[in-house]
């Protein structure tokens, strides 16, 4: 049984910082990309960033300078630095790992940017 499961969101006034985690079992995760992607209320799912098995990462336009994606393959986790949040950044983040077609999802942890 595959599980992603995303941890370290929260309540964060602008400006702030958040880390985002998330543990896999089930999938190898060495070989599967990495993804973090975020649905605000009313809105679709968009990418926020990814994690290739060597390390190459891609970030959306909003999330370059600010955040910073990585992995411990050693821990099948995957992280997400968020600096500078803005209350753009609300929004439900969900962990993603992809491999030959095959995509698995978490279930996401709520990031909530307020004063």
């Amino acid at each position: 049984q595959v599980l992603l499961v995303e941890s370290g969101g929260g309540l964060v006034q602008p400006g702030g910082s958040l880390r985002l985690s998330c543990v896999a079992s089930g999938i190898i995760f060495p070989v599967n990309v990495m993804g973090w992607y975020r649905q605000a209320p009313g809105k679709q799912r968009e990418l926020v960033a990814t994690i290739s098995p060597n390390r190459i990462t891609n970030y959306s336009d909003f999330a370059k300078g600010r955040f910073t994606v990585s992995r411990d393959n050693g821990k099948n986790t995957v992280y997400l630095q968020m600096n500078n949040l803005k209350p753009e950044d609300t929004a439900v983040y969900y962990c993603n790992s992809a491999v030959r077609g095959l995509n698995n999802w978490g279930k996401g942890t709520l990031v909530t940017v307020s004063s």
